[in-house]
């Protein structure tokens, strides 16, 4: 029964750590599939943090401080757009320049309004969104085996992990079965011939930026108000980097991003659970390499296992339109 408490208690760990990066590998399929290359999900999603979590201490309300971190990044992706489908910019650049605003922006407002070091003050239980206690829990928790998995893995996470993991089949059928994601995927292989049968190409890339924006905006407050008690300087830890490799892995195919995010939280899990731990043979593995566990399999992961990754062909070029 110990090993079983163990492998539960890494699993439970992995669907906590993976809800960012399945929030974030969503928005970077709405966004990427339309033609527009989203590098800025790491700033956006630092961003509606650190709104999500001030806002939800002010108010003491968990949903406004969601409601404000969504604004904050939905702004964010406005800004991104403008800046490469307007202005037709450089899309990797308007991206590193979100990134780097968030990460500066954040830790100065958060001196001048809190004066902790960049950090927001501990949320009360009623500023985060707590865990969710599934009927008959603790009766069926007695029962060997399958008390324990319903209670503690199916149950007890918080509103935001169900919606990172409900996303994915709504991304699947928004972007595969209506009209709107058909037109989508049109517009991130032959934006010429969307515009030929007389769609937007501007107007579609917009929507499928804010829809990115709105799904990095969940990922952010999930850190500051449902995982965590409050904000912290550089709290997003390059999650966003992370899902666009995912996002890659999983060839901007929904049901492959979210296995690919869950191999990541895995992998993450596990260094979590390793550090400090001696193995048979090799001894206490240095806490720094147990960290940056996850990061070295993403490059091996990426550059050996994935194969041929065919990105949508118009993807990171803007569109002009012809007169």
């Amino acid at each position: 029964m110990e090993y079983f408490f163990l492998i539960l208690s890494t699993l439970d760990s992995t669907l906590r750590v993976a809800t960012p990066l399945i929030l974030c590998s969503m928005a970077g399929i709405f966004s990427e599939r339309s033609g527009i290359i989203d590098i800025g999900l790491e700033g956006k999603m630092l961003a509606s943090a650190f709104a999500a979590g001030s806002m939800a201490f002010v108010s003491g309300s968990a949903w406004i401080g969601l409601l404000a971190g969504i604004s904050i990044s939905m702004f964010a992706s406005l800004i991104h757009a403008f800046a490469c489908v307007t202005h037709r910019g450089d899309q990797v650049i308007s991206g590193l320049a979100i990134n780097i605003l968030a990460s500066g922006l954040t830790v100065v407002l958060g001196i001048a309004f809190f004066r902790q070091g960049g950090q927001t003050p501990q949320l009360s239980s009623n500023g985060r969104f707590m865990s969710i206690d599934f009927p008959f829990s603790e009766t069926i928790s007695n029962f060997p085996f399958i008390g324990p998995i319903y209670s503690d893995l199916i149950g007890g996470h918080n509103l935001l992990v169900y919606l990172a993991f409900l996303s994915v089949p709504i991304t699947y059928f928004i972007i595969y079965k209506t009209r709107f994601g058909l037109r989508l995927r049109a517009v991130g292989e032959k934006p010429m011939a969307v515009d030929t049968a007389g769609i937007s190409v501007t107007w579609l890339r917009y929507r499928a930026v804010l829809c990115a924006g709105l799904l990095c905006g969940i990922a952010g407050a999930y850190l500051a108000i449902a995982h965590g008690a409050s904000f912290g300087r550089e709290m997003s830890a390059g999650k966003g980097y992370i899902a666009l490799a995912a996002m890659i892995f999983g060839k901007w195919q929904p049901k492959n991003t979210l296995f690919a995010c869950l191999l990541f939280g895995f992998l993450e899990a596990i260094s979590d659970r390793l550090q400090g731990v001696p193995i048979p043979l090799i001894g206490e593995i240095p806490v720094q390499l147990m960290q940056g566990l996850p990061y070295i399999l993403t490059v091996v992961l990426l550059a050996g296992f994935i194969g041929k990754a065919v990105a949508p062909a118009a993807i990171g070029q803007p569109y002009i339109k012809e007169r």
